[in-house]
């Protein structure tokens, strides 16, 4: 791996890998949903949007054109924390998918009359979500969690808020967040550090703006129960508490934690609830690390018949860890299969590319491989106890229940008093 930051202050970190044909490449920003103020939800994800609808040089249809010719991929997305562009492309023709990410940085238009057809395409992706309840508990359990800190909202925003977004905001947004202090330029592949830094310092060394101003945000309150009724034959849940963040060192024993309480078919929920008692068809868990703030959460699916149960077990289940932490064997599978879908990761150029910035971002520190598997093999035992007692033991759960309304009111009224 190298790293060279030019002038203006923009972090290039490459890594070559020579037997493969193509080259990854991310800009990376840090600016993201938290990020927005309370008139602009949405606007970072719009921004990330109109990025693709024409430049000064190129129409949209150009863009898209000059990347398919050559087979590559070209894409982005919008998180909480940070949005990124990114693309792939057989490594002859590296050099256009430097130029079309920066022209697109630079000189994006933002034309009105695209702006309004791009909030029409947004208002259907947010109906989309609504519709779809197995992802919109997720939603409501982060804002039961974090409200009223910004990392509580959606990264889409709402239909009100969307709609109100004018050419202005954008660019004013762009003026105070696309600036060389938050800008991480990652690339994996066949590639030479040395032509990738002069690349990319020939097309963004203009790029200018002071890092933007640090504003204060109100700490997570927690809410307790959400409900909303949707027209649906399953009931989904999702029981959360407050988790770590990034910078927490116990975020390895998180890691060790969460796959084997929920993080895949052998994992202590699946097994128990839907193994052994056949109550739900789906449950897991997760976690989030943001740069200061994280939340824990386990979803599960079922007919709204075992709600009720299912709830219970999963809050039993939880404590149990806090009580007498993981049986040997849970541990050393949890272990194994996380050195494993690292190792698998680690064939994926996009995944490569992606550590590497969010490192950089975070001022973390990128691990070697060996580093990591050491972090996870140090967990032991009493450091599950010990986590699971920080996250489980005296905190109490937030619920959000999404699913059909006649429902709904007999789940909640008898479950409401277990949550927070």
């Amino acid at each position: 791996m190298q790293k060279t930051v030019l002038a203006n202050g923009i972090r290039i970190v490459t890594e070559s890998i020579p037997y493969v044909r193509s080259v990854t490449l991310g800009f990376w920003l840090k600016v993201g949903s938290r990020h927005e103020k309370p008139h602009q939800y949405g606007i970072s994800h719009m921004v990330e949007h109109m990025m693709f609808k024409g430049t000064n040089r190129r129409s949209a249809r150009e863009i898209a054109e000059a990347i398919d010719t050559t087979g590559g991929q070209l894409n982005a997305f919008t998180d909480k924390e940070h949005t990124c562009y990114y693309g792939k492309v057989p490594d002859e023709h590296f050099a256009l998918l430097i130029d079309i990410l920066a022209d697109m940085l630079q000189n994006s238009v933002f034309d009105p009359g695209e702006l309004e057809k791009e909030k029409g395409v947004i208002l259907e992706e947010i109906g989309m979500y609504e519709d779809s309840p197995d992802d919109l508990v997720h939603e409501v359990i982060a804002e039961n969690l974090l409200a009223p800190h910004p990392l509580g909202r959606g990264v889409l925003g709402t239909r009100l808020s969307v709609q109100r977004l004018q050419r202005e905001d954008l660019l004013a947004y762009v003026d105070e967040h696309y600036v060389p202090s938050n800008l991480v330029i990652t690339a994996v592949g066949n590639l030479d550090h040395n032509r990738v830094v002069a690349e990319l310092g020939e097309h963004l060394s203009r790029l200018v703006g002071p890092p933007p101003f640090a504003k204060a945000q109100p700490m997570p309150e927690g809410r307790g129960c959400s409900i909303k009724s949707k027209d649906t034959e399953q009931m989904h849940v999702c029981l959360g508490v407050p988790g770590l963040s990034r910078k927490d060192q116990d975020k390895y024993v998180l890691h060790v934690l969460d796959t084997a309480l929920g993080g895949g078919m052998s994992s202590r929920l699946f097994q128990s609830l839907r193994e052994e008692k056949g109550l739900v068809y789906s449950t897991y868990s997760y976690h989030a690390c943001y740069e200061d703030l994280g939340t824990v959460a386990v979803y599960a699916g079922m007919s709204p018949g075992n709600a009720e149960q299912v709830i219970e077990l999963i809050e039993a289940e939880c404590r149990r860890v806090a009580t007498v932490g993981l049986k040997p064997d849970e541990l050393d599978r949890a272990k194994e299969q996380l050195k494993g879908s690292l190792l698998l990761s680690l064939e994926s150029m996009a995944s490569r590319m992606s550590r590497m910035a969010k490192a950089e971002l975070y001022d973390e520190g990128l691990l070697r491989l060996e580093e990591l598997v050491a972090k996870i093999d140090a967990v032991h035992g009493s450091d599950i106890q010990r986590v699971a007692r920080r996250l489980f033991a005296d905190i109490p759960f937030s619920l959000a229940i999404v699913g059909p309304a006649d429902d709904l009111n007999l789940v909640s009224n008898r479950v409401m008093g277990t949550a927070g």
